[in-house]
């Protein structure tokens, strides 16, 4: 008897194209203001977050140290300087004498809680951990107040550790390379978000992550001519240094 073989030929997207059927976004596309509005306000500031806020941004991205006595405090970079002054790691130096390193003239760096408090209620916080060994203190910090937290980091173990200690927050994985498999450090960090680069961004990485019920934010898409090619393939929040020229844009979207 002879044996008689026959191949099924599958579109390469078809599969594809099932997990986009079957796991759209589930919320409009969120507008993060990367820094703040800090093309004319000092970044990470109060005065560029809450203008940013009234630009038209949902959210908030910003970066945190911690001080020598324990202070959180947003800043990108581990040093702070100001004319004058030497350049110190912020590590290196307390809340009290980091108050000689402004970050413009009546407009110092800000502590976290400070900058909670001032937002408020009016805008989520995506609290980028950029030190070690400092999670607990920024947890301390998120738990105190009553403004919408969320963590990521690049240093996957920190969003771990984070998760561990405060298992109800939303944590998130920063990636600047296109993984084989997307949803892998998700999964092994125990976080809901995708923080792709916007270079490596693509319409299967994002299938995938929203089949594994977690969202996709791109960064830092600055590029007004990108944005309707993200939002077609569904990602769930678009995080950009031009938060004033995204939310004009994004009335298109109602």
């Amino acid at each position: 008897m002879a044996l008689i073989c026959f191949a099924i030929i599958v579109p390469q997207n078809y599969y594809l194209k099932e997990l986009l059927t079957s796991s759209p976004r589930r919320n409009p596309l969120e507008k993060i203001s990367h820094r703040g509005a800090h093309q004319a306000l000092p970044e990470n500031s109060i005065p560029a977050f809450l203008r940013a806020i009234e630009l038209g941004a949902d959210a908030i991205e910003l970066d945190v140290h911690a001080t020598s006595d324990g202070v959180v405090i947003v800043h990108h970079d581990p040093v702070a300087h100001a004319p004058g002054e030497a350049r110190k790691r912020i590590a290196d130096l307390s809340a009290s004498e980091l108050r000689r390193f402004p970050l413009a003239h009546g407009v110092e760096i800000p502590t976290l809680q400070a900058v909670l408090d001032a937002v408020g209620d009016r805008a989520r916080v995506y609290v980028e951990i950029k030190a070690t060994d400092i999670e607990p203190l920024v947890v301390r910090c998120i738990r105190e107040s009553s403004a919408s937290c969320a963590v990521h980091a690049f240093d996957h173990r920190v969003v771990k550790i984070v998760k561990r200690i405060f298992p109800a927050i939303r944590t998130g994985v920063l990636e600047v390379a296109r993984h084989i498999d997307p949803v892998a450090s998700l999964v092994a960090a125990g976080a809901q978000d995708l923080w792709q680069e916007v270079s490596f961004i693509d319409e299967e990485l994002v299938a995938r992550a929203h089949s594994a019920n977690a969202r996709v934010i791109v960064w830092t898409a600055d590029d007004p001519d990108k944005w309707a090619t993200l939002n077609e393939i569904g990602v769930d929040g678009i995080c950009t240094d031009r938060i004033a020229e995204l939310a004009t844009w994004s009335l298109q979207l109602r």
